[in-house]
């Protein structure tokens, strides 16, 4: 009996940290900075050019293991959600190590912030971190470290966001 109620505080906790919905809280939100990303296409990436949309920039580098893990989730995501701007924003590190990694993964849409600017304009605390922005152009939440259900939390932070 007692080991039941184990796996079902087990459960309901694991569920809670990794599968539930990320908090979206209204009133926690804040404008994004002004920013602007070279991209691996040729065309920069212009953040205020994408009011109206939901925003999703997944800050990540290619030596970073849990991104690794993280990555293909984030791109499934953006193939199956195209009314949604997915962009994966790679931090620290040169163009051309950038587009190997990304031709070697298939990874489309790829922002390039070589000096690490981001860190400062979203206090990146570490990788990978998904920065939420709502379609008035303020972050509606930051989510730091691998989750595994990082496209249920995306899917549920489109539908909220877009009502």
């Amino acid at each position: 009996m007692w080991d039941l109620f184990a796996l079902a505080i087990i459960a309901y906790v694991a569920y809670r940290l990794l599968i539930a919905p990320r908090d979206l809280d209204r009133s926690a939100a804040y404008p994004a900075p002004r920013v602007a990303y070279a991209t691996l296409a040729g065309r920069p990436f212009v953040l205020a050019q994408q009011r109206g949309r939901v925003v999703f920039l997944d800050f990540w580098a290619s030596w970073c293991e849990p991104c690794k893990l993280s990555l293909p989730l984030v791109e499934s995501y953006a193939r199956h959600h195209p009314g949604v701007a997915v962009v994966p924003v790679d931090v620290g590190e040169p163009r051309p190590v950038v587009a190997a990694f990304a031709r070697a993964h298939g990874m489309e849409h790829v922002a390039l912030d070589p000096q690490a600017l981001s860190s400062g304009f979203f206090d990146l605390r570490g990788f990978p971190t998904m920065v939420v922005i709502d379609p008035r152009g303020r972050i509606r939440a930051t989510w730091t470290g691998f989750n595994p259900a990082i496209e249920l939390n995306m899917g549920h932070a489109e539908r909220q966001l877009r009502r």
